[in-house]
């Protein structure tokens, strides 16, 4: 199918220049938040300094390792990996319960392993495009790409901003001269198409670097870290230092836990594809699963969480209008460099929060659009209204849900709960199969009559 570029200045596989493409890279890199799970998950694990610092460089070099390989060999699409929240507290679960990070990371890998290689096999069995023809139309992938858009706009706000560390009021301040920086830049492209290839293409980091000045003004950038941080170090806490094992239970869960994440990952790749205008593949399906389980393989044995598609990289090509392929290989170029050097990986982690969160809202909203685009571009039937509708109502309502309520479930339900794309997925998918049946059903009967 020919792919339409309507709104893109660049395509896919069309040519750009290095330099460009290296700057356009670093771009993406700054506008995703890839070290907040493994602080996070270091957090939760009480480890040391050394472990912490470990863990953030081992997913930096499994996302630009993921990165490249999804987008050069196996989707073959722009896409960009990076870890996902959704299995921190299983995680952090297995850790703990089976000696803490000296002896609990070795089984925490080994369900890692396993998992990983089961999603390898769904794609190369050729099952997996098969699945998402029968389980997920264009209704339904609207319907996912617009509350992968929703359930990110609250932890743009909240984590980001209202409940980030520091004064609220300059939090907001902070936020809002991001923000608005972008919607100047974007702005300037629109009226004066002459310079759209500076102020369009570089808005993301543009309204960063005015945010981190700001800050710095502010007294809010911790030059300290940065300073004191080693250029460069050798990645620590791998397989080879943790062993791997095997534990039944550990599995059983993390096996849930992928079937989740396959989920949320097939919702960023609709918003990819929605963004650059192009039909995905049975193909494409299939290696993206194989290339999805290879990515989450090489993250086990470096020592660090699954890293699965990120569907904040297609709110910034809806923003910047370039989709090349380069350019995200160049942003796993530059995550690989940042496993090695660990100044540059201090200066990332030390801009606050607020300055992340002023261009994550603008990105997240793009993404929830683009979904709104499919959808009204269908033709509509009497069903549309319930499939749409209440996966969007089930996405705000596990955003809203009190963390209480969510405790007091089954472990298992829990992972469900803590991921309102995948549990919007779902209920999009049901309502769709049995609303869709039923529709069918009453046109035969009054079609005999």
């Amino acid at each position: 199918m020919e792919e339409k570029r309507s709104n893109l200045i660049i395509g896919p596989d069309d040519k750009i220049g290095n330099v460009e493409a290296g700057l356009l890279g670093l771009q993406h890199v700054l506008a995703m938040d890839v070290y907040v799970p493994p602080v996070i998950l270091a957090m939760m694990l009480a480890m040391s300094v050394g472990d912490k610092m470990g863990l953030l460089q081992v997913t930096f070099l499994a996302a630009g390792i993921g990165t490249i390989i999804q987008t050069a060999i196996f989707m073959k699409m722009p896409v960009s990996q990076g870890p996902s929240f959704v299995p921190l507290t299983a995680a952090a679960g297995v850790v703990l319960a089976n000696g803490g990070v000296k002896n609990g990371m070795a089984t925490l890998l080994g369900a890692l392993v396993v998992g990983a290689i089961l999603l390898m096999l769904l794609g190369v069995s050729g099952a997996f495009y098969k699945i998402i023809n029968t389980l997920v139309p264009a209704i339904v992938g609207g319907t996912i790409i617009t509350c992968v858009g929703l359930s990110l706009i609250p932890t743009a706000l909240n984590s980001n901003i209202f409940q980030a560390a520091g004064n609220i009021n300059q939090n907001m301040i902070l936020a809002g001269i991001t923000a608005l920086t972008l919607l100047v830049s974007i702005s300037i492209s629109i009226h004066f198409p002459k310079l759209q290839r500076i102020f369009r293409t570089g808005a993301i980091i543009i309204a960063l670097l005015v945010g981190t000045v700001v800050a710095t003004m502010m007294g809010r950038f911790d030059w300290n870290t940065v300073g004191n941080a080693a250029w460069f170090s050798l990645p620590q806490g791998t397989a080879l230092h943790y062993g791997i094992s095997f534990s039944p239970s550990a599995i059983l869960t993390f096996i849930i836990i992928y079937a989740i994440l396959t989920t949320e990952t097939t919702g960023t790749w609709f918003a990819m594809g929605a963004v650059t205008n192009h039909q995905i593949t049975n193909k494409q399906w299939n290696r993206g699963i194989i290339g999805e389980g290879v990515s989450c393989l090489i993250a086990a044995l470096l020592g660090t969480t699954p890293v699965t598609g990120y569907s904040t990289n297609a709110g910034i090509i809806s923003i910047t209008g370039i989709a090349s392929k380069r350019v995200f290989i160049s942003a796993g170029i530059w995550f690989i460099l940042l496993g090695f050097f660990t100044k540059i990986s201090a200066f990332l982690s030390a801009i606050p929060a607020p300055v992340i969160g002023g261009v994550f809202a603008i990105i997240c909203v793009t993404i929830m659009l683009n979904g709104l685009r499919v959808i009204r571009n269908l033709k509509e039937s009497e069903s549309d209204i319930y499939v749409i509708g209440v996966p969007i109502i089930l996405t705000l309502a596990l955003v809203l849900i009190p963390a209480a309520v969510v405790k007091e479930a089954p472990q298992m339900l829990q992972y469900l709960l803590g991921s309102p794309i995948a549990a919007a997925a779902v209920a999009a998918i049901i309502l769709n199969l049995v609303m869709t049946k039923r529709e069918r059903k009453q046109e035969l009967n009054t079609e005999k009559i």
